[in-house]
């Protein structure tokens, strides 16, 4: 596919967005720019910090496991029984630090953490705010071609693209998840269903529902792709 042309017209909605994100994680910004982005993102961004709500709050204290919803709910369970990645551990810790706990989502960390494109680091974004995020897990990354792979580990607009459509300004149970949500990315996404049968546009939710200290996540088994 022709990732430069589509990169280049995805981005023109949203690359201030892009370019804030950057600016506010790089490690190598220390220009005074860097420092005025990074405020602008933090006024006007929808990623700009946000306190978990009190319900929401007391439901994780309560029982992190009271909302999960999907059919990879138990096998989760079992594979993480306990520990900072299990759905009581991830629930104590801000987004980021809780996806990097879970083996479950090596990859997804790797990509968020600069780890896949170093000019791409959304960490203290994603633990400074309060969202919804639909985490891909490993093996939905092994279903991208090793040629879009290659292009995200070195186009960091595209890569910043596909990530902040995955996530959603403020946290959504799945009793309210179902309908279009508009994504940080700018574009909106779908999701269908119910209960342990939800989808996220054309991906199954593996388990949702999982708690984190700012985040409401939701483990999906296919990247999601915005409209290019």
């Amino acid at each position: 596919m022709n990732v430069r042309t589509r990169t280049r017209t995805a981005a023109a909605g949203f690359a201030t967005l892009a370019l804030l994100g950057l600016a506010a994680c790089s490690s190598d910004s220390g220009s005074d720019a860097g420092s005025g982005s990074e405020e602008t993102m933090t006024e006007e961004s929808p990623m700009a910090s946000a306190e978990p709500s009190d319900e929401m709050s007391e439901d994780m204290s309560a029982d992190p496991a009271a909302n999960l919803v999907g059919p990879g709910c138990d096998a989760y369970a079992e594979q993480v029984p306990d520990g900072a990645g299990s759905i009581t551990g991830m629930s104590t810790d801000p987004v980021a630090v809780a996806a990097s706990n879970n083996p479950m989502l090596t990859t997804l960390t790797k990509a968020v953490s600069g780890e896949l494109n170093p000019d791409v680091d959304l960490v203290d974004t994603l633990n400074g705010g309060e969202f919804t995020v639909f985490a891909p897990v490993d093996d939905a990354f092994g279903k991208v071609d090793k040629e879009t792979l290659d292009t995200l580990a070195t186009d960091a607009d595209l890569l910043t693209t596909v990530l902040t459509y995955h996530v959603v300004p403020g946290q959504i149970l799945p009793e309210d998840i179902a309908g279009e949500h508009e994504t940080v990315q700018g574009d909106t996404l779908e999701v269908t269903g119910e209960g342990d049968e939800l989808k996220v546009n054309d991906a199954n939710v593996v388990c949702g529902g999982v708690m984190t200290q700012n985040a409401t996540v939701y483990l999906v088994d296919s990247v999601l792709m915005p409209p290019m």
